[in-house]
């Protein structure tokens, strides 16, 4: 049987290339091939740190052509160093009014995610600890890695429904929940990791929770939680009162 070469499917697949019909068969080549999902993965990973790379390059290669741009200005008398002084001043008046007024000015709930919502990363539990959750709990983690959080909350629900009392995969159902936007079982994941007490999660549940009574607009529940969050000793809590203040 002749093996495929997925290198050119992947590369579609990551730039978003694929028509719907590629997509739907490249999606369900990764569903069984766990070697493809990891490749996708470490494709995506090294993308972004040849991006990074590339962006710091760019940097340096700005900050030189400045330091020569400078070197090759010939020195002002006095009055010019003088007016360039006083617009410098008016300048970081200028901006550190902006900062004040920026820093004050109420957040619509959409600039409140925008600003404070970044993708949950989980802790560091080895998969060995996962070894009773069988394959389905590696496979939503492979899908949840690669943000295909679609297919990510498949296989976490596969998981809780031979062991609903699984932290770890409740906690990435809801997040996976959270990024397609099913906020009602995203919510009541989160609650469910804060009503068991006992577990590495709550202080994470706590905070995508509140985002989650925010992107549905319950401001008063939104609210509650976040100050729940404020007053703990949360490492939320400096950003759940920086959101207190600037909500509408």
């Amino acid at each position: 049987m002749k093996t495929i070469d997925f290198s050119y499917f992947i590369e579609r697949y990551i730039a978003g290339e694929m028509n719907e019909a590629e997509e739907s068969w490249f999606l369900k080549e990764l569903n069984g091939n766990s070697g493809l999902r990891e490749e996708v993965a470490l494709r995506k990973k090294t993308d972004m740190v040849l991006q990074n790379h590339n962006i710091i390059q760019l940097r340096n290669k700005l900050s030189e052509i400045e330091k020569n741009r400078e070197s090759r200005i010939p020195s002002k008398t006095t009055g010019k160093r003088l007016s360039i002084s006083i617009a410098a001043a008016v300048t970081g008046l200028i901006i550190i009014g902006s900062i004040a007024f920026f820093s004050s000015r109420h957040l619509s709930n959409d600039e409140i995610i925008s600003q404070y919502y970044k993708s949950y990363g989980g802790v560091s539990v080895s998969r060995s600890s996962q070894s009773n959750a069988g394959n389905d709990y590696s496979t939503g983690l492979d899908y949840y890695n690669i943000h295909d959080f679609k297919n990510a909350a498949l296989y976490f629900s596969k998981v809780l429904n031979n062991d609903p009392e699984n932290m770890e995969s409740t906690m990435f159902y809801g997040t996976s929940s959270f990024e397609v936007k099913n906020y009602p079982e995203a919510k009541k994941s989160f609650s469910k990791v804060i009503d068991n007490n006992n577990n590495l999660f709550i202080e994470d549940a706590e905070w995508y929770l509140a985002l989650c009574y925010l992107q549905t607009n319950d401001m008063k529940k939104a609210s509650d939680v976040l100050t729940t969050i404020k007053n703990s000793r949360s490492i939320y809590s400096k950003n759940a009162g920086k959101i207190l203040r600037r909500m509408k």
